[in-house]
């Protein structure tokens, strides 16, 4: 069965960028079979009813400002995938989660840039999946949980965000690692590789300086649902933890 994963996608320019998470992107190919086809959930497409990517070839989107002028000339052309797109549609509604297909949306930032660096060729059919920062933490699981039957088909779940992303407490500059982020990030470390979803659920109450890792939660809800699709096995491993300019946490999580 394929796992899932949780991919932190970090700034826009991660895509240029060569250090051990880069490296870690870049060589996952390597040691996987290659998958049917891919479904990418990302923070950066919130809708209010979740939404199913169904472009014939997605266009992308370059929903940032202020980076180098390569960023704005790279593209990912992948193609969608219309018979997945009517199964996830069924599952999702046999789950109880109401959804509605989107054919003109693109791939984001938190899509391509986690994709171009995984698989460069564009040769893998993708379904690009909003989130929903308004649902119950519960609910975010639960909709990874109704996709989590596609992994028996060799379709890759992904899902694209940040443990710890807080822009207003970033620093370009620093390469010390700040400590209330390293703390968020131990316990959301101990509790998922526990599958403690009990705690989990109540982060916000529960896990020190939530307030200032997750001031917003679409980057975080992604974990929810890497988890949810990994249900049935329940067996999660860190692949990967590093920080950039002082908190912006980027961490691979794998989910089978």
């Amino acid at each position: 069965m394929m796992p899932s994963y949780f991919f932190a996608h970090g700034a826009p320019s991660i895509v240029l960028e060569d250090n051990a998470y880069t490296k870690l992107l870049k060589e996952f190919k390597d040691h996987m079979p290659k998958p049917k086809a891919i479904v990418l959930f990302s923070a950066h497409w919130e809708e209010p009813v979740q939404s199913v990517g169904a472009a014939a070839t997605y266009d992308t989107i370059y929903d940032f400002g202020g980076f180098q002028d390569e960023l704005y000339q790279m593209t990912y052309p992948a193609h969608g995938d219309p018979a997945l797109v009517e199964q996830i549609q069924k599952l999702l509604t046999a789950g109880g989660v109401k959804n509605v297909r989107d054919e003109q949306r693109g791939l984001d930032h938190g899509a391509w840039a986690v994709l171009k660096l995984l698989y460069p060729e564009a040769d893998i059919p993708v379904v690009a999946m909003s989130v929903n920062r308004d649902l119950p933490n519960a609910q975010q699981y639960e909709i990874g949980k109704a996709l989590a039957a596609l992994r028996e088909q060799d379709v890759l779940i992904i899902a694209s965000g940040g443990t710890v992303h807080n822009l207003r407490r970033l620093n370009w500059n620093s390469e010390e690692v700040n400590g209330w982020a390293e703390q968020f990030d131990h316990w959301i470390q101990e509790k998922v590789g526990a599958w403690d979803t009990e705690a989990l659920f109540q982060y916000e109450e529960l896990a020190p300086y939530a307030e200032m890792a997750v001031p917003t939660s679409e980057h975080f809800i992604p974990l929810f649902i890497a988890m949810g699709a990994g249900d049935p096995g329940r067996n999660a491993q860190l692949l990967h933890r590093s920080y950039q300019y002082g908190n912006l946490s980027l961490s691979c999580w794998q989910f089978n």
